[in-house]
């Protein structure tokens, strides 16, 4: 990877219009000198908007296309209209041609999965890839993963997404052997579906190679941050992300509101500022923007659709710290120095009903 970091960016992608993708651009190379971006989008449009973000034009380009996918477009329909010639496939094929070293979108989740799946195929090894997510606790920041790729999932998928998420948490937090937990009802080892406490046989097993298996874990030890990877199926995950997301809006309106009351909450507000700005900071959903795309031979960051400048900056900057991180090259080194896990699966039984 050359010392300049490549990204390749759907600037159509997403609910706002690129005007927001090129300012959160302009945001993350002003924290990130050494970026280099390729827009691919229509010509006529992001043309004439890059000159309005000028720090940004020597060290960006632009790839016309023409086709757009729309959020509403299904993942057949989208991989149907939308192949060879769509921004979002254009910037993804860029990864895989070598000329960009990771890409970022905001456009639909669903098509962006097919299209990523199709063009870079899953790694050897990995049945299905993941979706994972930043997750902020009261520890330190957590990998929870997959939080909307895969609805449902057998014992070796789950595994799978824990090997990935161990090398993301080496990756990126810097964890020399995470901690795994799989979320559960409960975490008393009879608990759960069929396919979780397989999962969990299978990594008691392969625990102490390159992670340590903790064992189930129940939702509050999200925000507590028990463990450093938390493992689930997309249907759960997804619900757990939203319902955090969701929560994090509640506490930051009730905070302001009371805030706001009367004379001497406001006061109050003035004395305490500075705390209230950094509680204000990580109740933002925007700060933690950005589903990483695991599994793949090539790595892509899914922004939220809906996210503004702010957020398009963080998902960037995700961007930049994973491929500055060769995040790649650790998930194949992970798979490498597991093929422990594999012959484990194989070799535990199901249960007798």
């Amino acid at each position: 990877m050359s010392s300049t970091i490549r990204i390749s960016v759907d600037a159509m992608g997403g609910d706002n219009g690129p005007r927001i993708v090129l300012h959160g651009a302009q945001l993350a190379l002003r924290a990130h000198p050494d970026i280099a971006f390729v827009f691919h989008g229509q010509q006529d449009v992001l043309a004439p908007l890059l000159k309005e973000f000028p720090q940004l034009k020597p060290v960006s380009s632009i790839k016309d296309c023409e086709v757009v996918i729309s959020m509403d477009d299904k993942p057949s329909q989208a991989l149907r209209k939308g192949r060879d010639s769509s921004s979002m496939w254009s910037a993804i094929q860029s990864v895989k041609d070598g000329d960009a070293d990771i890409a970022v979108s905001g456009g639909n989740t669903g098509a962006l999965m097919a299209m990523a799946t199709f063009c870079l195929r899953p790694m050897q090894g990995i049945s299905r890839p993941a979706i994972a997510a930043i997750w902020p606790t009261l520890r330190s920041d957590i990998i929870v993963l997959d939080v909307g790729a895969t609805v449902g999932g057998d014992a070796q998928q789950l595994v799978d997404f824990s090997i990935l998420g161990a090398a993301m948490a080496r990756a990126l937090l810097g964890r020399d052997k995470p901690t795994i937990g799989l979320l559960n009802v409960g975490t008393e080892e009879v608990k759960g579906l069929e396919p979780v406490r397989g999962a969990a046989r299978i990594l008691t097993e392969a625990s102490g190679t390159n992670f340590v298996y903790h064992g189930f874990v129940e939702g509050d030890d999200l925000g507590k941050g028990t463990v450093d990877v938390v493992v689930t199926e997309g249907f759960t995950g997804n619900i757990a992300l939203k319902t955090a997301e969701g929560t994090a809006r509640q506490v930051g309106t009730y905070l302001r509101n009371a805030l706001r009351g009367s004379f001497m909450s406001r006061l109050g507000a003035l004395l305490a500022s500075k705390a209230l700005n950094t509680l204000r900071t990580r109740l933002d959903p925007r700060t933690v923007n950005g589903g990483v795309f695991l599994g793949l031979n090539g790595i892509v960051i899914k922004s939220h659709g809906g996210t503004d400048e702010i957020g398009f900056n963080a998902a960037l900057g995700l961007a930049y710290e994973m491929a500055r991180s060769r995040l790649i090259d650790k998930i194949s080194e992970g798979l490498e120095q597991f093929p422990a896990v594999s012959e484990t699966a194989s070799k535990i039984e199901e249960p007798e009903a």
